[in-house]
């Protein structure tokens, strides 16, 4: 493992020339954060009207509302936000365009997917990326979950020559050079293996949102549904991927992943019934750590103010919430389709937890299986464990009394 980074200017940030030059630019703007105006833009961008069922501008509306009222915003948070919301109106027109031309799509079943959950920052990702190593699974690189469906009139190559997989490159370079320990806590390449919950957000769901600004609204309204429809609307674009590239020889069984599974085990299980699910379980305080800092040190471009107290307070519930429903939900998945993951067995063998996710699924650990996931260890043995966190130092809180707040976790899953 590499040296670690201790991020010495977390509430105090000194800015380098490119981030103090993207700051400016920001401010110099006037961001719309408008339901009209980003839909407008979306259909300006893809030359399509047709936006199916309007329950969406509900969810929309409430996102445009939350931020727009947010005075601590910075103009390039501001702007990133719309940026997103914009891509996921266009890709919403742009999949219901798809749908719409081409039904057979529905007939296409997900059968059978090996699913992912755990909290954040549990060793989800790397779980799910070593797994997509395998050449006999079809994962979802971060190119395609963003854009899910070319603009018309782009070839849709799906390799490093695809329009989309150039964007989300240029994206990636301007994240290492505004944000790069950003970069060091969760790699953002294009071919970096995606969290499914992307394709919910061109029907505006999932907690995705929490991750992209303070949006304590748009969590409470998230609670009160049940999402169920999110999840079968993300299904829907999985099949409308797989039919996408139906003659290009890729396989057909999905390797999927995203901690909002762990509040959503029901809603997950009645859309993917033969799923097999693997759930990761590390000590949460370790996980608070990591996401109250990765967000603070992401506020210094996006926030005129970084939010320690306020960060600290949301994720401990959040992860709160997130652990009181697995605790609650887990003997909804029966036990020869689910496996639990301790974090640090995992770390000490990955490749053998592998196997034993496989026994759940139904596969086979092949000699060309072994060695494809060995090559990946090897080759992205260095891309996790960069940072140096201090719950107490930097957030003002003792670990061990942080911990007492999840006795009712630890009682029911070995950590």
């Amino acid at each position: 493992m590499g040296e670690r980074t201790y991020i010495s200017d977390l509430y105090h940030p000194l800015y380098s020339d490119a981030q103090q030059a993207a700051l400016e630019y920001g401010a110099s703007l006037e961001v719309e954060l408008r339901p009209g105006s980003i839909m407008a833009e979306a259909e300006r961008r893809t030359g399509l009207g047709d936006w199916g069922a309007t329950d969406f501008l509900v969810r929309l509306q409430l996102l445009c509302d939350e931020w727009s009222a947010d005075a601590e915003l910075t103009g390039a948070g501001r702007l990133g936000l719309r940026n997103k919301l914009v891509q996921h109106a266009s890709s919403r027109l742009l999949i219901r365009e798809q749908l719409r031309r081409h039904p057979q799509i529905h007939d296409i079943q997900i059968r059978r997917p090996v699913i992912v959950a755990g909290l954040p920052r549990s060793g989800t990702t790397h779980l799910l990326n070593l797994m997509a190593a395998d050449s006999r699974l079809r994962s979802l690189p971060l190119w395609e979950a963003y854009e899910p469906v070319p603009l018309p009139g782009e070839p849709a190559t799906g390799d490093a020559s695809d329009p989309r997989f150039v964007r989300c490159a240029q994206a990636w370079e301007t994240m290492q050079q505004l944000t790069p320990l950003t970069a060091l806590m969760h790699p953002m390449n294009p071919e970096h293996i995606h969290e499914e919950l992307e394709l919910m957000g061109p029907n505006f769901g999932s907690y995705n949102y929490e991750w992209l600004s303070h949006s304590p609204r748009w969590r409470d309204h998230y609670y009160t549904e049940d999402q169920t429809y999110q999840y079968q609307y993300m299904r829907d674009v999985l099949k409308l991927l797989t039919w996408q590239q139906r003659d290009s020889g890729r396989p057909q069984r999905w390797v999927l992943k995203c901690p909002q599974h762990l509040e959503q085990l029901p809603a997950l299980h009645r859309v993917f019934p033969d799923a097999t699910v693997a759930i990761t379980h590390r000590d949460p305080v370790a996980v608070i750590q990591s996401i109250v800092t990765m967000q603070a040190y992401s506020q210094r471009m996006t926030r005129r103010r970084i939010m320690r107290d306020e960060l600290l307070h949301y994720w401990t519930d959040r992860v709160q919430h997130l652990l009181e429903a697995c605790v609650r939900e887990r003997a909804t998945l029966a036990d020869d389709q689910s496996i639990d993951v301790p974090f640090t067995r995992l770390i000490a063998d990955d490749i053998g937890w592998v196997e034993r996710i496989y026994q759940r699924a139904g596969m086979a650990m092949t000699a060309t299986a072994r060695a494809e996931l060995a090559r990946f260890v090897r080759e992205h043995r260095e891309d996790y464990g960069r940072i140096s966190y201090d719950l107490q130092g930097q957030f003002g809180v003792a670990p061990q009394d942080l911990r007492r707040r999840f006795d009712f976790y630890y009682d029911a899953f070995d950590i």
